[in-house]
């Protein structure tokens, strides 16, 4: 089995890397630099590496890339600068999502491919009637005023939700929510929820890249996990803040 991941140079996308590697798997990564990936894992026999940029690639080679993968994991985030925040590619996650999709449509998979979309709990999912207090319902609309990152999660999320849906016969997803993002060096225990159970935005609570990372390699290595999970968003915290 073989996992293509975007976003492999990220925070979390480096862990998940990791993860799989160490669990035998074949992975692919998309980056534009090796630079934080650790020697152990630049040299690793069962990863591939493809250097250059998602949205730069041509839509044959990414189909190419994507040909043979079981799996396709987006960790993709922007930058927490100035220009990360606010200049471009400002649908960086939303137009990854849709031309990975277009990439495993394009092969025409006899199996369905896993589609896993690293999110956010600032982003509620649309086909649940989760509740959203009235505070954090105008805090969330001044974000998709302010802040375009806010909105291309939202985008990306939502093009998996209405283009895939649930009964396409070539991709699955699943969009992974933590809450507040924090660095542990090891694994330790964490829930799963179909919702968030605190406000993202008043209320946050914690979730280690390294659980994230952990929790999306088992949606892609173990069949129950991802039946539970597909085409749904679930939300991942630390024990510790449930």
């Amino acid at each position: 089995m073989t996992t293509l991941i975007v976003g492999a140079s990220g925070a979390t996308g480096r862990l998940l890397v990791e993860e799989l590697l160490n669990r035998g798997q074949a992975v692919k990564i998309v980056v534009r630099s090796l630079d934080s990936l650790p020697e152990a894992v630049r040299g690793h026999a069962n990863l591939s590496v493809i250097q250059a940029s998602i949205l730069d690639m041509r839509d044959s080679d990414m189909a190419k890339h994507v040909r043979g993968c079981h799996a396709v994991v987006s960790c993709l985030g922007h930058n927490l600068t100035f220009r990360g925040l606010f200049g471009g590619p400002r649908r960086l996650v939303t137009d990854a999502t849709q031309r990975l999709c277009d990439a495993v449509r394009a092969n025409q998979p006899s199996e369905p491919v896993k589609f896993v979309l690293m999110n956010t709990t600032g982003n509620s999912n649309r086909d649940l009637n989760e509740r959203i207090s009235f505070g954090q319902k105008c805090v969330i609309g001044l974000l998709r005023l302010l802040l375009p990152p806010h909105v291309d999660n939202e985008k990306a999320a939502d093009y998996l939700r209405t283009n895939v849906g649930q009964n396409d016969t070539q991709i699955e997803w699943t969009a992974v929510r933590p809450d507040g993002l924090i660095d542990d060096i090891e694994v330790t225990d964490y829930k799963i929820f179909g919702s968030p159970i605190r406000s993202a935005i008043f209320d946050a609570g914690t979730t280690s890249r390294i659980n994230v990372a952990h929790f999306m390699a088992k949606l892609i290595n173990t069949d129950n996990t991802w039946n539970m999970w597909q085409g749904k968003m679930p939300v991942i915290y630390n024990s510790t803040s449930t």
